[in-house]
């Protein structure tokens, strides 16, 4: 079992979807117990739960384990996303321990200081052009839901390692790496503007720990695909954890994460 962290960040789980990893995700979060908890938006999907429910007993744990964490004094923060964005209605309400926020400043155990949001209000699709996020959104599920074959067909053929279908296509295609660019550069802009150290989001499904100009962008990556989080550690070193499906945890470019941080606290 991993040691106690600081902070825990986790973003885009899709609860309620065929997608949703929640048994990688309660292992994660059975390996890393944190003083504090952020939900960083798209925890539940609504969105794809108008179309089709797909609830597990694993998603159903996965909420009395949160639940429970709330419960025993954890500090537990919920900002909602678009596809859970209903539960905006009650910023500013705490729910069985669980307090619900558009958007709040984390302070690190080294004082610096992190804008947490899930991010959509700076993707001009999802702001805009709802019915082409919608239509993005549902090719997005196709893809993972190709990748669960795919992976199967790999094992058979004794192929080691996994790979991921939607983000290989999110990597090739150049539209989706110029949106991908445009969101950072104007999450990045906004942060600096309000004299913050740096940003955790979510919702583009691509996780980062990086520093862009001067200021850490942190991104939470997602529970459907990557199965990424972010861990806080008591002397305000943030890591961008990859949960393995084999359930080992590993660092994500773990060299180039620590060397930005530890460039900037210089």
């Amino acid at each position: 079992m991993t040691s106690r962290v600081r902070s825990v960040f986790v973003s885009d789980v899709h609860l309620g979807t065929r997608a949703c990893q929640a048994e990688r995700l309660l292992a994660f979060l059975r390996d890393y117990p944190a003083d504090h908890l952020y939900l960083v938006g798209d925890i539940v999907d609504f969105w794809a739960m108008r179309r089709e429910v797909r609830w597990t007993a694993a998603q159903n744990t996965v909420v009395q384990k949160i639940l429970k964490r709330a419960r025993h004094g954890e500090k537990v923060t919920f900002i909602p996303g678009n596809h859970d964005e209903a539960l905006r209605e009650h910023v500013g309400i705490t729910f069985g321990d669980i307090r619900i926020e558009r958007e709040c400043v984390h302070e690190a155990a080294d004082g610096k200081r992190y804008l947490v949001l899930h991010g959509d209000e700076f993707d001009q699709v999802t702001c805009h052009h709802r019915w082409i996020a919608v239509l993005g959104d549902v090719a997005y599920t196709w893809l993972v839901r190709v990748n669960v074959w795919l992976s199967w067909v790999r094992r058979k053929l004794g192929i080691a390692g996994y790979w991921s279908l939607a983000g290989y296509a999110k990597r090739k295609v150049k539209l989706a790496v110029s949106f991908v660019g445009d969101f950072e550069a104007s999450v990045v802009r906004a942060v600096r503007e309000r004299g913050l150290d740096g940003v955790i989001c979510g919702h583009i499904h691509v996780a980062a720990l990086r520093d862009v100009d001067g200021i850490t962008y942190v991104n939470c990556g997602d529970w459907v695909d990557s199965c990424t989080a972010i861990v806080e550690h008591h002397d305000g070193r943030l890591e961008l954890v990859e949960w393995r499906a084999d359930g080992d945890a590993g660092l994500h470019d773990a060299v180039a994460s620590v060397t930005s941080i530890e460039r900037i606290a210089a």
